[in-house]
């Protein structure tokens, strides 16, 4: 791959960087941990890049806002939670060898956070730009969802530093995706004295996998997959309880309401069972024609890079939604997201702080 023009950055102060925020372990939902986190991602931007990074509390812990001034016109999209409990960096320390630099939360995505910070700080004038870090991606964006859906809109441009698809592709369409849980209530009985005086909660659930599986649509790009369930107290009582939990990915709205009123629509094959379900498809699907603009300048910058639609989400999918432009994936090279071989390639982090420094003039000046 070839810039048409080369950033002035480190990578040393880069792994540096890096390595200071994956040092503070960063849980999803660890509120001390994220304040203690949102704090060193803000030391970091205001290191390189000047001005104040504002803490923006919430119920799931401290976003991290910045802003360059003037009139907002691209938005710089990350988060700082991470999936690995503490106690994961003891185990897994921050480590720089062979050209790969690994540790919890490297990849997905302090990795891209860094280099994104490192990319404006070779712009001689920021102003125009903003950069949000939120606490809760990992678990939803619940708590962040408004305020990023704000900015967004006002910026008019997104990019979103997620780590990038194989082979450094940068993301330029995703799936809605969403959970839902299916909570069968039966009746307990005697499982040798009385079993047909319960309602088996257990029996239940199976009949409700099989139907939920059947929902998807591999053609139509849409997956249904039940991935927990638990049922039952001890080996001698028809269990009264059961629950199941369903990972759905879609890749058009008609599919997500499709998949909503079918999860509304379940019923129970036992009599005298009940069935709730909890959920929806929470991050709609991020179409390609978000990111065509964007990915087009990304192009421009190196013309060999790849588009590439993945089947997860990220917080692109709720700012494509709305119909700002959004190019995703522009964070870390590497791979093993939510996985202990989590890393990042050290001789992709120069060249893609040089894509942001490239990506951001070209919207700030066209």
């Amino acid at each position: 791959m070839t810039m048409h023009r080369t950033a002035r950055v480190s990578v040393d102060a880069m792994i540096e960087d890096l390595r200071t925020l994956v040092e503070v372990e960063s849980p999803s939902r660890d509120l001390d941990a994220l304040a203690v986190s949102a704090k060193s991602v803000a030391a970091v931007i205001e290191s390189r890049l000047g001005g104040r990074a504002v803490l923006v509390e919430s119920e799931a812990g401290p976003h991290v806002h910045w802003s360059g001034g003037g009139d907002p016109r691209v938005l710089v999209l990350g988060h700082h939670d991470t999936v690995f409990p503490l106690g994961t960096l003891e185990r897994r320390p921050f480590t720089v060898q062979d050209g790969r630099i690994t540790g919890p939360g490297v990849f997905d995505m302090l990795g891209g956070l860094v280099q994104a910070v490192h990319g404006l700080a070779a712009l001689d004038d920021r102003s125009g730009v903003e950069i949000l870090v939120t606490a809760d991606e990992e678990v939803g964006s619940r708590s962040s969802r408004a305020l990023l859906e704000e900015r967004a809109l006002a910026c008019g441009a997104v990019l979103v530093f997620e780590g990038a698809a194989d082979g450094g592709a940068l993301k330029t369409g995703r799936k809605g995706c969403g959970t839902f849980q299916v909570t069968i209530t039966g009746r307990a009985s005697h499982a040798g004295l009385e079993p047909a005086a319960g309602v088996n909660a257990l029996v239940e659930a199976a009949h409700q996998v099989l139907d939920i599986a059947a929902l998807s649509r591999p053609d139509l790009g849409t997956t249904v997959t039940p991935t927990v369930a638990s049922a039952g107290t001890l080996d001698n009582v028809v269990p009264a309880e059961a629950s199941v939990i369903v990972d759905v990915r879609v890749e058009s709205a008609t599919e997500k309401d499709r998949i909503e009123a079918a999860f509304a629509a379940l019923s129970p094959h036992l009599d005298e069972a009940q069935i709730a379900v909890t959920g929806s498809v929470s991050r709609p699907p991020m179409p390609e024609s978000a990111s065509a603009g964007l990915f087009a300048l990304a192009q421009r910058l190196i013309p060999t890079v790849e588009a590439r639609s993945v089947g997860g989400g990220s917080d692109g999918n709720f700012t494509a939604a709305l119909g700002v432009p959004t190019l995703d994936g522009l964070g870390a090279v590497g791979g093993g997201a939510h996985a202990d071989h989590e890393y990042v390639l050290v001789d992709t982090m120069a060249e893609r702080a040089n894509l942001v420094t490239g990506l951001v003039s070209a919207i700030l000046r066209p």
